[in-house]
Order: structure tokens, then C-alpha cells, then sequence
């Protein structure tokens, strides 16, 4: 009897070391475990913008860590969601360096289904909420959250249709000018094209036509239309614009006309 009990005492004794060194270890590997991020990269591809985040992390420590994920939520002023991007890293073997990327995109198509159309006209500030987390030695999950704020800048911000001019053109026809401007605020180059239907005060489209659109990012763009209408028009009442660019494509945006 003595010599079981002494044997569970020393398998009770054993196990708290086991246990107090796996402790200490895994400790001293947490502080090993180096991470570093790149300089943020920016593309447009088929309607999508997409920021990339490169970023490396040295697994020094005793253990392997697996199960790794980068997730970015971007939220607007009222809560709604803009987009929501992971990036998982399977396994970094103990004494393993990974580099990596987590790419950030935003689809401006998906702007309008989801009710978030007035980002292309609008400059604000978007909520973002960051979290990294892993599980260190196949047994200890850590997390950790952050939150933070970024400016959007608006590709079409401060749209506007000036004072539209009407010259006469031939026996049935006149041609109404139309001039546009608007400032593009993002990130992005705006290139593509702008079509504008005009609408008279009886709801009717007197005319149509399209212009192209070349705005860098942080440039203002201003060009004007010439529409050809009927001599008998009956008063101009609105605008309706489409956009169809390198990075979204929108419409109608209706424009009150003088």
C-alpha cells in the first residue's frame, strides 16, 4: 500500500513538472515569435480594389503554431458592414519563417445592393476592427483585437451639374451643354465613361449621350456634354447619370436640372 501510494506521488510529481516546465516554455517561445509588417500595396482589378498587407512571422520558439488568422471588418459610420476579409496560415513550424500577404478588397459594384452607394459620392470615416488569432503548441489558442478608424475619400465627391446652355443646332434639334465636375478623393485612378440621359418636366428622355471620364486619385475632373434635343423639348427637369469605370460601374444617380 505505502509503495502504491508513494509511486502516485511520484507520478503526481512528475506530471507537475511536465507541467511547470511546459508552462515556462511556452512562455519563453510566445516572446520568440517575431512578426513584422510590410508597406501596404494598392491595385484595381475587374471592380475590385484591393489593399495588400504584407507580413512575416518567425516562429523562434519551441512549438508550432497553426491555425493562424488575419481578419479585417470594415464597418461604416452606422455600422453596416463594407467588407469582411480573412487570411489563414494552416501551420509555421517551430524555428519556420512565413511571409505572407492579407489582402483587403472592396468590390464598388457590391456598393449599391448592400445600400452603400453614397461611398461613391461621399468622403467619411469607416470603422475598421482587426483581429489576430492562433493556437500555439496544437493546445493554446491566443487572441488578440484591435480597433481603429481610416478616411474614405470619395471617387466622385462633390458631384455637380452646372448651368446648362442651350445653343440652336438645325431646323429640328438645338444642343443643350452640360458641364460636370467632381473631385475624385480616393486611392484610386478613375478612368471609364459617363452617360447622361436628359428628362423633361413631362417625364420623358429628350436626349442622350456619353462622355469619357479621366480622373487620378486626389484630382478634380471637369468636362462638359453636348446633347442634341428636340427644338420642342418642353423644359429640362433632371439628369440621370451611369457610371462604367475601371473600378465600379453605378446608375442611375438622378440630377435635378436647373
Amino acid at each position: 500500500m505505502k509503495q502504491t501510494i508513494r509511486a502516485i506521488g511520484l507520478a503526481s510529481l512528475i506530471l507537475w513538472l511536465i507541467v511547470i516546465i511546459f508552462t515556462a516554455t511556452l512562455v519563453y517561445s510566445a516572446f520568440q515569435i517575431g512578426v513584422v509588417f510590410g508597406e501596404m500595396q494598392m491595385s484595381t482589378s475587374e471592380g475590385t480594389a484591393t489593399l495588400s498587407l504584407p507580413f512575416s512571422i518567425d516562429n523562434k520558439g519551441f512549438y508550432d503554431i497553426s491555425d493562424l488568422n488575419i481578419t479585417t471588418i470594415l464597418l461604416d459610420g452606422n455600422g453596416a458592414s463594407v467588407l469582411n476579409s480573412s487570411t489563414i496560415v494552416p501551420l509555421i513550424s517551430s524555428g519556420n519563417e512565413v511571409d505572407t500577404m492579407h489582402n483587403i478588397s472592396i468590390s464598388l459594384d457590391q456598393v449599391e445592393s448592400n445600400s452603400l452607394y453614397y461611398l461613391l459620392f461621399n468622403d467619411t470615416t469607416l470603422n475598421v476592427n482587426e483581429s489576430l488569432a492562433l493556437k500555439y503548441a496544437h493546445v493554446i489558442w491566443l487572441r488578440v483585437f484591435t480597433n481603429f478608424t481610416i478616411p474614405w475619400g470619395a471617387p466622385l465627391h462633390n458631384l455637380t451639374i452646372g448651368e446648362v446652355s442651350v445653343n440652336a443646332h438645325n431646323t429640328t434639334h438645338v444642343k443643350a451643354i452640360l458641364p460636370f465636375g467632381f473631385q475624385n478623393h480616393s486611392f484610386f485612378n478613375l478612368t471609364g465613361t459617363m452617360r447622361v440621359e436628359i428628362v423633361n418636366t413631362l417625364n420623358q428622355q429628350v436626349g442622350a449621350g456619353t462622355t469619357n471620364m479621366d480622373a487620378p486619385s486626389h484630382s478634380s475632373c471637369e468636362t462638359q456634354m453636348e446633347v442634341l434635343v428636340p427644338l420642342v423639348y418642353g423644359g429640362f427637369k433632371e439628369a440621370r447619370l451611369y457610371f462604367d469605370t475601371s473600378v465600379f460601374s453605378y446608375g442611375p444617380m438622378v440630377m435635378p436640372i436647373g
